[in-house]
């Protein structure tokens, strides 16, 4: 018979199974612990990143941060905001943001903009004036961004400042010289029309005079001589303002040779002349026997003693008296003009060799002149290796003007030839002249010249019409206006070369502008010569006689 199991044979079972149990619950009861260990330790390395954080914000030294409530009032306050602002965080906790605006951006409600954009789109960002607490303004760039919580409910607004005040400033300072610059590059362009458009007038009253002086006219002598006067001050006046123009640009060349400056002294005093003998001034020259050896340009150093010498005369009252005289001193020449006319202010002296800058003058101007004489005999002595300067007692006390060059040892003279240019006699081989200029006045004053030596001339006053002419004529020659309408001289020369071929006559521009880059334009384009109106008629007649010689005059 079979055995009987013994009661409680499943306890060993039930006891494992309990073991498993047991062990589960220890497993569970260490993850337990861990898990409370590590969430312990985030939060304690949440607390020290936020603790690090707050440290990080508050130690910036060169972006204001700071928290502002929904409503605009600054919460929290760092020490870039309080070096930047100039409040401390007593001073501006709890007080709105509109504390650091204008009152013109008060009014129009520019905080509250800036809030709005931030708490709807999340960011708002701005360049602008702020307001320090001692009332100064800088450029601050803000950033104004929305801080909200899990539930997206508003908690406030980070806000980061940047002082960008030098930024500005050198970006106006960068932007105020490149607005100088462009001033001054009008400025240059100004002056080089303004000589071209008042050289074109002036041409053919020069001309229709040395024509009045060919033909022997006497009846009118004395008005001839008045025209000549008052020409050849406008032309020293258009002269002066290229002069500025091509000094500004770096465009004046200046041919330097050995001078004795007692002619250039002699040369200046006759061309200063007229207008002391109109003033009844007493002019007085004290030069030395030995000659005074420089290294200059001959006509820019008359020309620098000349502006001087017609700066005294005209702020000379009439019957004054005027003295130019030369010294040599510690291996200089100094070359001084005095004159016991009206004086230079204390205020007007440092400026007195100024662009455009004169001495007061009433409604009527008697002093004349455009300002420019002094600035540009500065710039040209300088450019000499020379100095200019001025000194006076005061309004009343006269003035003296004193240039300074280095002198040269007595036996480095190297004597100049003058030019010698020929009389007015008929040629001996008349050649067929084809004169173009649109100012038909001028076209004519110089077809006329040129008739009365003998040349067979024909005119035109624009492109279309010279080239019909030149195809029938042939000219030998053809002088042209450079600023002809709607093709100018550069292209005619181009277009009669191209129909004429071999037969092309020679060139010779005629022309207000005389920038060293349009005689280079000259040059390219074909031109024999480049003359500069008001053109002078024996240079002229030179270039056009039957054996010429060049000329970039």
């Amino acid at each position: 018979m079979a055995e009987r199991e013994a009661p409680g044979g499943d306890v060993p079972e039930i006891e494992q199974r309990l073991r498993g149990v047991q062990f589960e619950l220890d497993s569970l009861r260490g993850s337990e612990t861990r898990l409370a260990g590590s969430l312990e330790a985030q939060a304690r390395r949440s607390a020290e990143n936020e603790e690090l954080f707050g440290l990080l914000v508050e130690s910036v030294r060169d972006y204001a941060i700071f928290m502002l409530d929904p409503s605009g009032h600054v919460a929290t306050w760092n020490v870039g905001a309080r070096r930047i602002k100039g409040y401390t965080a007593e001073e501006i906790v709890g007080r709105h943001f509109s504390t650091f605006y204008q009152p013109e951006e008060i009014q129009q409600g520019k905080c509250e903009y800036e809030l709005e954009v931030a708490a709807r789109e999340g960011r708002f960002e701005d360049e602008g004036w702020r307001v320090r607490k001692d009332g100064t303004c800088f450029w601050a760039n803000v950033v104004i961004s929305s801080v909200r919580d899990s539930q997206n409910r508003l908690l406030g607004f980070a806000k980061v400042t940047r002082d960008l005040t030098e930024r500005k400033k050198a970006q106006e300072e960068q932007a105020a010289r490149r607005a100088a610059e462009e001033a001054n590059r009008a400025k240059d362009e100004f002056l080089a029309m303004l000589g071209h458009e008042l050289r074109n007038p002036l041409a053919p009253i020069v001309t229709a005079l040395q024509l009045m002086q060919l033909r022997g006219d006497t009846r009118t002598s004395k008005e001839q001589q008045i025209i000549e006067r008052q020409v050849q001050h406008m032309i020293r006046l258009v002269d002066d303002l290229l002069d500025v123009s091509r000094i500004t640009r770096g465009t004046l060349v200046l041919k330097l040779q050995r001078l004795d400056v007692r002619d250039c002294i002699a040369k200046a005093v006759e061309l200063a002349s007229p207008l002391f003998e109109q003033k009844s001034h007493h002019v007085q020259v004290d030069v030395p026997e030995e000659p005074i050896l420089v290294l200059a340009d001959d006509a820019r150093l008359i020309q620098v003693l000349a502006n001087v010498l017609v700066n005294a005369a005209r702020y000379t009252g009439s019957g004054g008296h005027i003295s130019i005289g030369a010294e040599v001193r510690e291996g200089q020449v100094l070359v001084r003009v005095r004159d016991d006319g009206r004086g230079i202010s204390p205020e007007l002296l440092p400026k007195i060799f100024d662009l455009f800058v004169q001495g007061s003058q009433g409604a009527e101007r008697s002093m004349g002149g455009l300002g420019i004489g002094l600035t540009l005999a500065r710039r040209l002595i300088e450019k000499q290796g020379g100095t200019i300067s001025a000194a006076s007692g005061g309004e009343g006390q006269g003035s003296t003007f004193t240039v300074r060059l280095s002198v040269l040892a007595a036996d480095e003279l190297t004597a100049s030839p003058e030019s010698l240019l020929p009389g007015y006699t008929k040629v001996s081989r008349p050649l067929r002249i084809l004169v173009v200029d649109d100012n038909e006045d001028a076209a004519v004053m110089l077809a006329e010249v040129l008739e009365m030596v003998g040349h067979d001339v024909q005119m035109a006053t624009d492109a279309a019409e010279a080239i019909r002419v030149a195809r029938s004529f042939h000219p030998e020659v053809a002088i042209l206006d450079i600023g002809l309408p709607v093709m100018d001289g550069y292209t005619l020369a181009l277009r009669l070369q191209g129909e004429l071929g071999d037969a092309s006559p020679r060139l010779i521009a005629v022309t207000g502008y005389g920038q060293q880059h349009d005689r280079d334009r000259s040059l390219l384009s074909g031109f024999a010569a480049h003359l500069v109106k008001p053109v002078d008629v024996q240079q002229l007649l030179l270039l056009v006689s039957p054996d010429p010689v060049s000329s970039k005059a």
